[in-house]
């Protein structure tokens, strides 16, 4: 394969990640990053004047929040884990 059809066949399985169910775990997670981004995101935008460590924690906020967020929806139930559940 060439580097041009890895790269296409990186992102449809990416991409078929991110349409995938999310576990229930990974939904609360999601959940929690964008409340940390969003509360990130107020502490950096801020109209009045705030001290510097205060937006520097701002801006680790929106940061983990968003890295929380894209890596729990990446996650997705394995199919064989989802096969025996739906056995029983």
């Amino acid at each position: 394969m060439t580097e041009n059809e890895n790269k296409k066949s990186f992102i449809k399985q990416l991409v078929k990640r991110y349409k995938a169910e999310t576990p229930p775990f990974f939904k609360k997670l999601r959940l929690v990053g964008l409340t940390l981004a969003a509360a990130g995101g107020v502490l950096v935008a801020s109209p009045i004047a705030i001290p510097a460590v205060v937006v520097t924690i701002g801006g680790y906020l929106i940061v983990a929040g968003s890295v929380a967020t894209a890596v729990s929806q990446a996650a997705v139930t394995n199919e064989t884990e989802g096969a025996k559940k739906k056995e029983y």
